[in-house]
């Protein structure tokens, strides 16, 4: 017996602004027949095929701690400077820089409530 993911909460002051934030990051959007709108306590994105769900929930207190579990991404297109740059656009800040010299590890990041994430290399980088 085993059990699947039926989607990763997320706790979030604003649940709408959010979702909208973080489906431009993976490339998700919201369920065509729930759709989000602002002011709904929870909003949900999926992945392209469906199998993968965030859900942004409405918590009325801010973070305080750094986070138990986070995202850890991997560019789809391009380099991973490349996609960092691409997240800072979006609103992401930069928490640390963990790169090293010889072009290994990841840079952590955090959404505008403060919800980690971190950038890895994509594979064509790794295999360089």
């Amino acid at each position: 017996m085993t059990a699947v993911i039926s989607h990763t909460p997320f706790d979030s002051r604003v649940a709408h602004a959010r979702s909208v934030l973080w489906a431009e990051v993976l490339g998700f959007h919201e369920d065509p027949e729930d759709p989000d709108e602002p002011g709904h306590e929870e909003c949900g994105i999926w992945s392209p095929d469906g199998t993968q769900r965030l859900l942004l929930v409405e918590v009325p207190e801010a973070k305080t701690v750094e986070s138990r579990v986070h995202l850890d991404l991997e560019p789809t297109e391009g380099s991973r400077d490349e996609e960092l740059a691409r997240l800072l656009a979006l609103g992401a800040r930069q928490v640390a820089d963990r790169r090293r010299p010889d072009g290994s590890g990841w840079v952590l990041l955090a959404d505008p409530e403060g919800n980690e994430l971190c950038i890895l290399r994509d594979d064509a980088e790794r295999s360089a």
